[in-house]
């Protein structure tokens, strides 16, 4: 990557197309050609090699909060002093806060500008994308102070909130607000939202996920000042780093989880389940913390008293929490790179035969799996919910994963619920600790950490049905028309196939990049130089494509050209085969094959169906009619073809002699780039003593000819057979077109039809529940 000081080209906006053309019109020059303008000009504060500049710096808010769960009218009130820190070099006459609860608002941009359309049959969840929301929504403001208690002027813009500063935060300084508010919690099971409650009319009860739920600092950076982008639902956030201290007052029979570590587990737990809690901290399997019969006497038997959960957490950029009474808690001590974390799950008793096997030992091995591919995991809990959704936040996420009534599932919910659970707690360290802005770069937290998780899936169970990350798994989405497609680089909200853009395309890519493109020791280290480089800091596409290059010395632009910035697909044909052989002038080898080619010319369909109807041929019948030419030998080797031959052999040089004896064989293949994503050319021989051999040429071969390539292979054996990419290892989206002669291949539709489980499936076969395991 030529690190160009070229003017800026931010990537914050929109689409970024494959614009500027190099050589227009031209079979090369294009999709070589570096970057340049497409990515920002290194600067003090981001340097040319990826990494942060010398004068890196970055915004901080700390958060001192209380707030209050009122279980019978799904409210939540709270009120919080924020501190933050201007470590930036401009004066700042104003802070911009997230209130993403107002995505519920009726007014909210994004209760209307998608389209819509009937159908016969609508489900509840399309009716309240169509409906305004019954209810009272969005987070209300009571009261916005400095810290003496002198109210602020302050603007909401939808999502957002505008607090005038009454003095200018220079560099350096910091202020303190103070911000009081209540909303109605949300049921996210119908209204949908990150957080919300879900009620379980069975035995009248609610599980809440707090999440998003408090007034936040918004990202002030150095590429883009302001990230005030609203919140639609799509793009989640970018948040500064900070250190928190929450006080939840919920139900006393309620059981709390949430970023951090609880400071009063002995008076919110009773001396049984505290005893547990310090046996789990040493124990190698996890242990109940709180029951299964405590989760169902509580639910059973409510309660009017109150409690108030104590939490700490520093240097996370996010806080949130489950509060719920039909809560099991199971924990145990997880090493992790030198460090001890508390692996933990809560979930519901619906979720135990899964949860309990599965969940926390889930949550263990990823923590391990990641921490060995980028840094070690620095916080000291690690916590899995099951809550019928996914979502992430520092040290807890929210997952799925509910059995039957009789305690059966079907392999489909299995897998899905251990893949969604890797998924979410690997989110730990994309991007809640590379702290990449999700609003507008979904890639570079969803893509990346999907990535993670195919090699956190692979490292769990050689077996495990991973649907994002093989290269052959994204040919469906990489086929389709254009105009259903966009560049990975592409803003959130602006993608139509969210989950094969943001997720499956940039992950298989960088499985790729891995496996194909530069060799995993190449790779990993430049990946473990990534997240080294900005763990608990803000980095850009650039930085990361900087940063891959620098440490690897491996030139990539053409490859995020065209996996990230492009639509083009891997379409590489294999045209014609052409075979030699060296002609070695001895007249021996020299007759042989010319009396066979002779033979071979002179027979054709006549002669064969003349033989065989007894035909009488009057040459041979009448031997007057027999010359010298009908008894003569014309591959006769004469001795004075042996002695020239002799002559001219012993005339050679020894490397000569050497070649000339090799007896190799040269195979001259013609490749077509048809998709228009240049790729390595991997090509699998087969030779006619069934033996196999493999090469793998760069992709730097396509430089002087994007559109077709030829190459010679000098084999020592005949070969049978060849074809391209034997592994499927480039996505290449027409197999038909691979193999030399081409082989007959099972229709698209029937390939489809093999591999129709998706990530998260609930649904499929349930043996177990035939065989009443």
């Amino acid at each position: 990557m030529r690190k160009s000081f070229y003017l800026l080209g931010m990537l914050c906006c929109g689409t970024i197309a494959l614009s500027a053309q190099q050589n227009p019109g031209s079979n090369h020059g294009n999709r070589f050609e570096q970057l340049g303008t497409m990515l920002q000009s290194p600067n003090m504060y981001r340097s040319a090699s990826g990494a942060p500049g010398p004068k890196y710096w970055q915004q901080r808010a700390d958060y001192d909060i209380t707030a209050t769960l009122d279980d019978d009218k799904q409210r939540l009130t709270g009120a919080e002093t924020i501190t933050y820190f201007n470590n930036s070099p401009d004066p700042l006459t104003y802070l911009w806060l997230q209130l993403d609860e107002n995505e519920h608002d009726p007014k909210s941009d994004n209760r209307s500008f998608d389209g819509s359309r009937m159908s016969d049959k609508m489900t509840l969840s399309q009716l309240n994308k169509i409906l305004p929301p019954a209810g009272d929504w969005g987070t209300k403001i009571t009261k916005v102070t400095d810290a003496a208690g002198k109210a602020l002027s302050y603007t909401i813009n939808q999502t957002m909130m505008r607090i005038d500063l009454p003095n200018t935060l220079m560099p350096g300084e910091k202020v303190q607000l103070k911000v009081e508010w209540w909303y109605n919690l949300s049921d996210r099971m119908s209204i949908g939202g990150r957080g919300g409650f879900e009620y379980f009319p069975e035995d009248k009860n609610y599980l809440y996920t707090i999440t998003q739920w408090y007034p936040r600092l918004a990202v002030y950076s150095d590429f883009q000042g302001w990230q005030n982008k609203q919140f639609t639902g799509r793009g989640e956030f970018a948040l500064a780093f900070g250190n928190y201290r929450v006080r939840m007052n919920v139900p006393a029979d309620h059981i709390v989880g949430a970023t951090g570590e609880c400071q009063n587990y002995r008076e919110v737990l009773t001396p049984a389940q505290y005893q547990r809690w310090q046996q789990a901290k040493q124990s190698k399997e996890p242990v109940e913390v709180v029951t299964l019969e405590e989760a169902k006497k509580a639910i059973q038997q409510k309660v009017a008293a109150r409690k108030t959960w104590v939490y700490e957490a520093q240097h996370v950029r996010d806080f949130a929490l489950v509060s719920s009474r039909r809560l099991v808690w199971d924990a145990m001590a997880t090493p992790v790179e030198g460090n001890q974390v508390m692996a933990m799950s809560y979930y519901g008793p619906e979720a135990y035969p899964l949860y309990r096997r599965y969940s926390t030992k889930v949550v263990a091995h990823t923590l391990k799996s990641y921490s060995k591919h980028t840094i070690p995991y620095p916080y000291p809990v690690a916590i899995s919910v099951e809550a019928a959704n996914g979502m992430e936040y520092p040290m807890i996420c929210f997952n799925y994963g509910r059995a039957d009534k009789d305690g059966t599932y079907s392999e489909a919910t299995k897998n899905g619920m251990i893949g969604v659970v890797i998924h979410e707690v690997g989110h730990n360290f994309f991007p809640m600790i590379v702290n990449s802005d999700e609003r507008q770069w979904s890639w570079m937290d969803e893509g990346l950490n999907t990535f993670c998780q195919f090699m956190a899936e692979t490292e769990w169970d050689p077996e495990f049905p991973s649907q994002r990350g093989p290269a052959h798994k994204i040919v469906d989405y990489m086929k389709m028309p254009k105009d259903q497609l966009e560049p990975v680089m592409t803003n959130s909200e602006n993608i139509i196939e969210f989950g094969p853009n943001a997720y499956a395309k940039p992950a298989t890519a960088l499985n790729i990049l891995r496996e194909t493109v530069m060799g995993r020791e190449l790779f990993d280290f430049a990946f473990r130089e990534y997240a080294r480089r900005w763990a608990f800091k803000h980095p850009t596409p650039a930085d990361f494509f900087r940063t891959m290059e620098d440490a690897s010395a491996v030139d990539l632009d053409w490859f995020w050209r065209g996996w990230f910035f492009g639509t083009e697909p891997v379409d590489i044909a294999l045209d014609s085969v052409k075979w030699y052989r060296m002609d070695g002038k001895n007249p021996e080898t020299t007759a042989s094959a010319a009396r066979e080619a002779y033979e071979k010319g002179k027979d054709h369909i006549a002669r064969q169906r003349n033989k065989a109807a007894g035909i009488t041929y009057p040459v041979l019948q009448d031997t007057s009619l027999q010359d010298f030419y009908s008894k003569w030998n014309r591959f006769e080797v004469r001795s004075e073809d042996k002695a020239a031959y002799e002559q001219f052999y012993n005339g050679l040089s020894a490397e000569e002699k050497r070649m000339y004896d090799s007896k190799k064989n040269f195979y001259e293949v013609t490749f077509s780039n048809k998709g228009g994503l240049v790729m390595p050319l991997i090509i699998e021989w087969t030779f006619t003593d069934g033996t196999k051999e493999t090469d793998r040429i760069s992709a730097y071969i396509w430089r002087k000819n994007e559109n077709q390539v030829t190459k010679v292979f000098a084999k020592d054996k005949t070969v049978a057979t060849v074809k391209l990419d034997p592994l499927r290892e480039t996505a290449d989206i027409d197999e038909n077109n691979n193999s030399w002669p081409r082989e007959a291949a099972p229709s698209r539709f029937e390939l489809f039809k093999a591999n129709t489980a998706p990530r998260g499936a609930s649904s499929g076969d349930n043996p177990m529940k035939k065989r009443n395991q």
